[in-house]
């Protein structure tokens, strides 16, 4: 199943994701200077500590892995992007590590595994995990750093939004009336059909989704009472369905309303082509946006490929693929203006809400706190 994970903080994000902020520049400071061969990966924080991208790619051609974990293949296109870096390195071995584990789970990953050579060199997580465990990170600054926004980032790159999205609603409109509003999956026509992607206090999906029921029905984003209580309320109703939802069970009806994001409700449709009719609406009224992270294992056992990563991750070329993906680039606006993005997908994108809102660090460590206190007793 999908299961990822919590979206990233920051005020600025909701204009990040419509290309209305601009990327500010930040200067990178190298950990140490010289030759590939001279300087510790490890402790590398830039490309100037390799003498550049060459120096970083022969470092990591040297490692040859690269441990991953946690990314599944039909998630906002990873699947071609780690292609895309394993043709462009084939020197590198990619090992991929359950795919389908929480970002929670990575990082216990890392812990167990630390100090051999199967640990993850690297993670995709969420802003609660992310924020509770920087000192499991390396800093590293990407050379297209300037290109992300400020409130993408933790200054000293510890970790780095990449690829996000809104809170939508896929639904098979041959077994459903196209909802409009959430009161209308309260209604008799959404019973025992309407699911969410995973826990909301454990997989980001499924937190954002209780966070776009609270902005919607009275609360806000310092506030997913509301949000909880209308998941009581579908609960109550019998039209709350705890299956986590997959292409298969779309297919078999078992799912026909999902909420999820909305690069991965337009992917369910394209897998399910020829057999079932898959659509998706982003809500009218506010929207909930969000960002997924990346970040380096301050203990890889493949530091330099895990620096060699991030920066593919951060290329054109990779934030294409996420677009390809459905999924909203980090370094969209700067490609933009500098012609390198592709004109095509962008503007393929689901219109989105006029006003948008993410939670920032403390918003979310608190609606973390009450779904914690609060969510197995609303839907039990």
């Amino acid at each position: 199943m999908l299961t990822k994970r919590f979206a990233i903080a920051g005020t600025a994000i909701a204009a990040a994701l419509a290309l209305g902020l601009t990327g500010c520049s930040a200067d990178a400071s190298a950990s140490s200077t010289g030759a590939a061969g001279d300087v510790d990966a490890a402790t590398a924080t830039n490309l100037d500590a390799f003498g550049g991208l060459e120096g970083l790619e022969a470092a990591a051609k040297a490692e040859g892995a690269l441990n991953v974990i946690a990314l599944p293949r039909d998630w906002a296109n990873y699947g071609a992007v780690l292609d895309a870096f394993a043709e462009k390195y084939p020197e590198i071995t990619i090992n991929e590590a359950t795919p389908d584990a929480s970002s929670a789970e990575e990082i216990q990953a890392a812990k167990n595994l630390a100090g051999q050579d199967t640990a993850p060199d690297v993670f995709d997580v969420g802003a609660a995990v992310a924020l509770a465990n920087t000192d499991q990170f390396a800093p590293y600054q990407v050379a297209t750093w300037s290109d992300i926004p400020e409130a993408l980032k933790e200054q000293s790159g510890l970790w780095v939004g990449d690829y996000g999205g809104y809170m939508a609603i896929g639904y098979d409109p041959d077994a459903v009336p196209e909802p409009k509003s959430l009161d209308d999956l309260l209604g008799a026509d959404y019973k025992g059909k309407v699911a969410i992607n995973g826990d909301p206090t454990q997989a980001g999906a499924a937190f954002a989704a209780v966070g776009l029921a609270a902005v919607q029905n009275g609360g806000s984003v310092d506030d997913f009472q509301p949000g909880v209580d209308f998941f009581g309320e579908l609960q109550k109703a019998g039209n709350f369905v705890k299956i986590d939802p997959t292409p298969a069970t779309i297919a078999s009806g078992e799912t026909p309303v999902v909420f999820d994001w909305d690069y991965l409700n337009v992917g369910y449709g394209k897998d399910l082509e020829g057999q079932r009719n898959w659509k998706v609406t982003i809500l009218p009224g506010t929207g909930y946006a969000g960002y997924y992270n990346q970040a380096v294992n301050v203990e890889a056992p493949h530091p330099a490929a895990a620096r060699l990563w991030q920066e593919f991750l951060y290329s054109d070329d990779a934030q294409n693929l996420w677009l390809a993906g459905g999924a909203r680039p980090v370094r969209a606006e700067a490609m933009a203006e500098a012609g390198t993005i592709d004109e095509t997908l962008f503007k393929a994108l689901p219109t989105v809400p006029g006003e948008t809102v993410v939670p920032d660090a403390d918003q979310a460590a608190a609606a973390a706190t009450l779904l914690g206190e609060k969510w197995a007793s609303a839907v039990q």
